[in-house]
């Protein structure tokens, strides 16, 4: 089971940080991907990791200012979201796949495990 965590009501421009990690079982080698569902639309792609970290990718709209990273000691996977802007509002999910590679990582049907998401709002 993935908790994601860190969401909250934050003002356009500040920063917010989101974590993933695991009920009884390890995300540690095993690729994990950040998705988002904003009111009305469809879940969609916003970052990924390989299980090594060797590799990372970013929505367009989210490149430049949100960065993946994982941290195998304290088995978490975390999403830095900087200069957030009110379209970056949704609840956050992250996403576990059971895959040593991912091949095509936008795609939620190539992850297993999801949390049960984390709400960020970004007002002005």
């Amino acid at each position: 089971q993935l908790v994601d965590s860190g969401g909250g009501l934050v003002q356009a421009g500040d920063s917010l940080r989101l974590s993933c990690s695991a009920s009884g079982r390890t995300v540690n080698g095993l690729p994990i991907a950040w998705f988002r569902q904003a009111p009305g639309r469809e879940r969609e792609f916003v970052a990924g990791i390989t299980w090594n970290g060797d590799r990372t990718d970013y929505a367009d709209a989210v490149k430049g200012r949100f960065t993946i990273s994982r941290d195998n000691s304290r088995n978490m996977v975390s999403l830095q979201m900087n200069s957030l802007k009110l379209e970056d509002t949704a609840v956050y999910y992250c996403a576990l796949s059971l895959k040593d590679n991912v091949a095509n990582p936008i795609q939620p049907n190539e992850y297993e495990y999801w949390g049960q998401g984390t709400r960020v709002t970004v007002s002005s």
